[in-house]
């Protein structure tokens, strides 16, 4: 996981006394997730990985039904528009995950067997793609706590 997107989603664990039980509950599995990621500068992550903003693709290796969902943060989730929020519990599985790994998704029912097939896009590739230098990214508070920005 990149340090840009720790931080944020860090900060965002610190607003966990305003939640519900439920929201709470996802928090938690967020930080979980956090305490075992391994931290890398954003111009580190390989570019098969998915991190918040990534769009992938997924096979579910029970029914082999493709899915592909952009991961986000919990106030730009849309699933109309395949947008999975990194608090669902799909969006904690996936986060981190890169190209031929394969993770568990936790349901009502039990739990789904899912690979990463491909991912499509991911914001740290395509700056590194468009000639950002990773030395040209900041971090500094957004409106949600943390946000990459090129200077």
């Amino acid at each position: 996981m990149n340090a840009v997107d720790c931080a944020e989603l860090t900060s965002a664990i610190g607003a966990m006394d305003r939640l519900s039980e439920r929201g709470r509950a996802e928090m938690m599995a967020l930080r979980r997730e956090l305490e075992r990621a391994e931290i890398v500068a954003p111009h580190e992550v390989p570019p098969d990985v998915i991190t918040m903003n990534s769009r992938a693709e997924l096979l579910d290796l029970d029914t082999n039904e493709h899915m592909e969902f952009t991961l986000v943060f919990p106030d730009e989730a849309d699933i109309e528009e395949g947008k999975i929020s990194v608090l669902a519990p799909l969006g904690t599985a996936m986060l981190g995950y890169g190209v031929g790994d394969e993770f568990e998704w936790t349901v009502p029912y039990g739990s789904r067997r899912l690979k990463v097939i491909k991912v499509h896009f991911q914001p740290e590739a395509s700056a590194k793609n468009a000639g950002v230098r990773s030395e040209d990214l900041i971090v500094a508070p957004s409106t949600r706590g943390y946000s990459t920005w090129q200077v």
